[in-house]
């Protein structure tokens, strides 16, 4: 058990049966009245971010939540396979559950699998990856007057906008979190 006073972002904590991740703490202490924490939280099962208060000494059971390295293998239809690359132990996560995450995962990519006990939670994906340009617009000359941007598919099939110097068949850095280019590989 810990104390919701000694929270911490990135800690991992169980309230009834949900398992949180802490994003944010704020104390809120006045006159006369018990401590309010306000803890902004991720549900590391379904991904939802939401607010809980406590009042000061409440406890809640601290979660210990692991990072495994894997190897994302292929896509069977329904699911996406990941081997351990130690054990060579397979597991395989339902394609609805990592639909963001998919846009940036190739085959033979190393990822991180964040798992409780025996519960898969996800994949953790690294804040930049490179991927390949398969198909991309022309640019127009003269339609440089300003930061001007044209539509380009990467090979997983995502779609973004590239600077007009970007050409077919070149490797960019995307970011991981918004899904936007970042820059030449």
């Amino acid at each position: 058990m810990v104390i919701v006073n000694d929270l911490k972002p990135g800690m991992a904590f169980e309230n009834g049966s949900d398992l949180f991740q802490v994003l944010n703490v704020d104390h809120n202490k006045t006159a006369m009245r018990q401590m309010i924490i306000k803890v902004k939280v991720k549900n590391l099962r379904t991904g939802v971010i939401n607010e809980i208060s406590f009042t000061g000494g409440d406890k809640v059971e601290q979660a210990h939540v692991d990072r495994k390295e894997m190897q994302y293998l292929y896509d069977d239809g329904t699911n996406l396979v990941f081997m351990d690359t130690s054990t060579y132990d397979q597991i395989e996560i339902d394609k609805s559950r990592l639909e963001w995450e998919m846009k940036f995962l190739k085959p033979n990519d190393n990822v991180n699998i964040s798992m409780y006990g025996e519960e898969i939670l996800g994949v953790i994906l690294p804040d930049k990856v490179e991927l390949q340009i398969t198909e991309c617009e022309n640019a127009v000359k003269g339609d440089t007057a300003t930061s001007a941007l044209k539509n380009a598919v990467l090979e997983t099939g995502l779609e973004i906008k590239v600077p007009l110097f970007i050409q077919n068949g070149e490797m960019v850095v995307i970011s991981t979190a918004d899904g936007k280019y970042s820059g030449r590989a």
